[in-house]
């Protein structure tokens, strides 16, 4: 479902300088330091309006997390919900493609690839967030034993992130074609997921990056 636009919502942005990274490159490297600590640095794509990362930062507050969006309104919604809740969180607006731009190699700890869109039409397919190319990037930002976290409804767009991630070199694991009937502990519910999962299948998986 498309958000609705939302007037002034770039300049309100900028007045949460603390939490909206502008000129993320700027810490390319040096992320610990944005936030004043040495903790692991956990990245989701596609935050939506962050619900699950603020699920993740109330439940983990010794990890850092970084939610990258490149729809402003969302940004917007998720900075809404964080107002006063952000020493160990922050947001990019911007996007995917540009992510090693921002990370140096080995500064992520763990990426949250959730319900990212399946682009279903085989000419769209080097679109989607798991494709061969993205993956490059990812394996150069993750560190030694980093791993992808991958939900969604898509089946076609599971089983095409299984066989990306095999051939990628990943280790998967954790594979769940019915997460929501399943003995996996401790999920955390996305706003789509939320809405969707009593009425169809969720599919997860988790990918380690292995060592040459």
């Amino acid at each position: 479902m498309r958000l609705r636009r939302i007037p002034g919502t770039k300049e309100a942005l900028g007045h949460f300088p603390d939490l909206v990274i502008g000129e993320p490159s700027r810490y390319y490297g040096s992320w610990n330091q944005f936030f004043g600590n040495e903790h692991p640095i956990h990245l989701e794509l596609g935050m939506g309006k962050g619900k699950f990362l603020h699920l993740l930062s109330q439940a983990h507050p010794h990890l850092n997390f970084l939610g990258m969006e490149f729809r402003e309104e969302m940004v917007y919604k998720a900075v809404e919900r964080f107002k006063g809740r952000h020493d160990h969180v922050g947001f990019l607006w911007a996007n995917v493609d540009k992510i090693l731009e921002f990370f140096a190699p080995g500064e992520i700890s763990r990426i949250y690839l959730n319900f990212s869109d399946p682009w279903p039409k085989k000419r769209h397919e080097k679109r989607r967030l798991t494709h061969g190319n993205f993956l490059k990037k990812y394996q150069i930002i993750l560190s030694p034993g980093g791993e992808i976290h991958l939900k969604t409804d898509n089946q076609d767009f599971f089983e095409f992130s299984l066989n990306a991630f095999a051939d990628g070199g990943f280790f998967l694991k954790n594979i769940t074609f019915d997460l929501h009937h399943s003995n996996f502990p401790g999920n955390m519910m996305t706003e789509y997921e939320e809405r969707y999962s009593p009425v169809m299948p969720i599919y997860r998986c988790e990918a380690k990056l292995t060592t040459p």
